[in-house]
């Protein structure tokens, strides 16, 4: 990985955090794309393929818990790392960043959502 005034460069695979991990930041996607997993029984379990403008790791920012999955990069991507203290002095000055994070969290539970009601009705499943 490479250190950049505006960000970190990661390479294919770089973890950017564990599952686990304590989380006391957020990141946004500068460029490239970040895979994020969860582990199962079965193993690393995909979640979703991030890409430029989206944020992750959010939820530490909020709850003070460990990450919920892992982050790492899919191909080579440039992260922008927001600790706590960042993030809410830039939210009190300009709350764009915010409604980002709303925006976000919101198409996720969406996008949740709509993968719950599919496997809910699947053909198989009726009687």
């Amino acid at each position: 990985m490479i250190h950049g005034e505006l960000g970190r460069v990661y390479h294919d695979a770089d973890v950017i955090f564990r599952e686990g991990d304590d989380g006391d930041a957020m990141y946004v996607i500068q460029f490239g794309q970040v895979n994020i997993t969860k582990k199962t029984t079965a193993g690393e379990a995909p979640i979703a393929v991030l890409g430029p403008g989206e944020v992750f790791g959010e939820m530490a920012l909020f709850d003070k818990k460990p990450r919920s999955a892992t982050a790492s990069a899919h191909g080579e991507c440039r992260v922008l790392r927001v600790d706590r203290r960042k993030f809410f002095a830039s939210m009190s000055r300009d709350p764009t960043l915010a409604f980002k994070i709303l925006q976000s969290l919101s198409q996720r539970i969406r996008r949740l959502n709509e993968e719950l009601a599919g496997r809910q009705y699947l053909p198989a499943d009726r009687p």
